[in-house]
């Protein structure tokens, strides 16, 4: 992670760099350069275009890395950005034409130009509603920082996580607005950790209202009902090797992968899972903070279901090609 955004300042740098250079040189010169064409026919060279875009992206990473609530940011950054091109458009606007209008009446030689601060704002404004739409109630990224997932994610998947499965909430506040659904048992769910709300986590849920959790030498009991479990052989995550299982949960049944290790010993536990929360743990069960330390998730901290792993790749090695696109289940 340092690594990638060490590589984000830099980018945001030089692609300001640029874009202040065009902005105060070369689109002066331009202009200059064909007095006879509108502002529409001078065409931007493509660098500066492409700095322009790199610095948008480049400036999303670093506020994420900065910001502890990055929807606040985006809600900050709309209003901001929106009141600036809004009072341009139906106030300054009008004054600097008028100025130049009597200008040229005048016979004095001049151009309407732009504030830098509204030209960005007007570039910015339409990006970041469509992101802070998107993400607040369509479909949010993440990252996999941990192997506490494996085998299911792995550490550098890019996944997917749909924000309107368990209810549409509003951005920001958090507030759910339109109840559509409740996260079912084997749900790979994102939600904010309890202890710290700041810090996004992800776990399978295990439990949901009302269950009875069991787990007794590594083995699951849901309201008195195995959880079956068949090997499948040895799994090597880094330093380590594990015992790779599938897992069925009854009722209904799905089954998925988990890992377990045979140097860790059994934690057996009874519970039962109080009204809108949720109990989840991680697929590698030994190699997991979970619900086992830390407690259940309230229902108002989910974020959402995770569906979809659409890049992997961790940093110093190649992209792993051969996840992009699964479907996380």
């Amino acid at each position: 992670m340092n690594l990638e955004f060490s590589l984000a300042e830099l980018a945001l740098i030089i692609s300001a760099i640029i874009w202040a250079a065009d902005y105060w040189h070369f689109e002066p010169k331009r202009k200059q350069d064909n007095k006879n064409k509108s502002a529409e026919e001078i065409k931007d060279p493509l660098i500066f275009m492409l700095a322009r875009l790199v610095f948008i992206f480049s400036l999303v990473l670093v506020v994420i890395r900065f910001s502890p609530d990055f929807s606040l940011v985006l809600a900050i950054a709309i209003i901001v950005s929106g009141t600036i091109w809004a009072a341009d458009k139906w106030f300054f606007a009008s004054r600097r034409i008028q100025k130049y209008e009597q200008e040229k009446h005048q016979g004095i030689e001049s151009e309407i130009v732009e504030p830098p601060v509204v030209e960005f704002s007007r570039f910015i404004f339409p990006v970041v509603l469509i992101v802070f739409i998107l993400r607040g109630f369509i479909a949010e990224p993440f990252r996999i920082p941990s192997g506490s997932m494996l085998p299911t994610l792995e550490v550098g998947d890019f996944i997917l996580v749909s924000k309107f499965n368990y209810g549409v909430r509003l951005p920001v506040i958090n507030k759910k607005i339109i109840e559509l659904g409740n996260p079912e048992r084997g749900d790979v769910v994102v939600f904010r950790y309890p202890e710290n709300p700041s810090i996004d986590y992800i776990k399978r849920v295990i439990g949901v209202p009302g269950d009875e959790i069991g787990y007794y030498n590594k083995v699951l009991y849901i309201n008195g009902k195995m959880a079956e479990q068949q090997p499948i052989g040895d799994y090597a995550a880094g330093f380590y090797n594990f015992k790779r299982i599938t897992e069925k949960l009854p009722d209904p049944e799905l089954d998925h992968n988990i890992l377990v290790s045979d140097l860790q010993a059994a934690s057996d536990f009874v519970l039962v899972v109080p009204a809108k929360s949720y109990f989840v743990m991680g697929d590698n069960r030994d190699n997991s903070r979970d619900s086992r330390v830390w407690g259940f998730v309230p229902d108002e901290n989910l974020v959402g279901r995770a569906f979809f792993v659409w890049m992997s790749w961790e940093w110093k090695h190649w992209p792993k090609w051969h996840r992009v696109g699964s479907v996380i289940r």
